[in-house]
């Protein structure tokens, strides 16, 4: 690997089928990217993050995105019991009325994957929840720009 002097950049070569570096171009373009290399750091600190989420010891932060009918009996008081249960971890709260029965609330959480796992694991599976979602990214502490 080649490191450039000064710049913090490291050039190396990838060799890949061309129909794959095809479609790389082509997704790339369509993201918006202006270099095939900045699309590629992309997928790499994608793929760290992904694999920084298996060590406990690493903290994290993410969103868990829950939609639900607040009409359901009890549901709204069980999701504000849990989110009052964890309120180190979940940072914010975002709550939008999608239509008259349903709500979309989106919550901001950091912490240990464990525990972030745990918490989304409990709101996801409260009775009346129609749809959950947890997403992970990081704190950017431990990845390079």
């Amino acid at each position: 690997m080649k490191t450039t002097r000064g710049s913090g950049v490291a050039r190396f070569t990838v060799s890949v089928p061309s129909d794959l570096a095809r479609q790389l171009d082509q997704i790339a373009g369509e993201k918006g990217y202006s270099s095939r290399s900045l699309a590629v750091a992309d997928m790499i600190r994608a793929w760290l993050v992904e694999h920084q989420q298996k060590f406990a010891g690493k903290e994290i932060a993410g969103t868990i995105t829950l939609v639900y009918d607040h009409h359901k009996h009890g549901l709204q008081e069980t999701l504000t019991d849990l989110q009052h249960d964890h309120h180190d971890s979940i940072i914010s709260t975002l709550h939008v009325h999608l239509d008259h029965h349903n709500c979309l609330e989106v919550l901001v959480v950091r912490g240990r994957p464990s525990e972030i796992q745990r918490i989304a694991d409990r709101l996801i599976s409260a009775k009346g929840v129609k749809h959950g979602k947890l997403t992970i990214t990081t704190t950017g502490k431990d990845l390079p720009a």
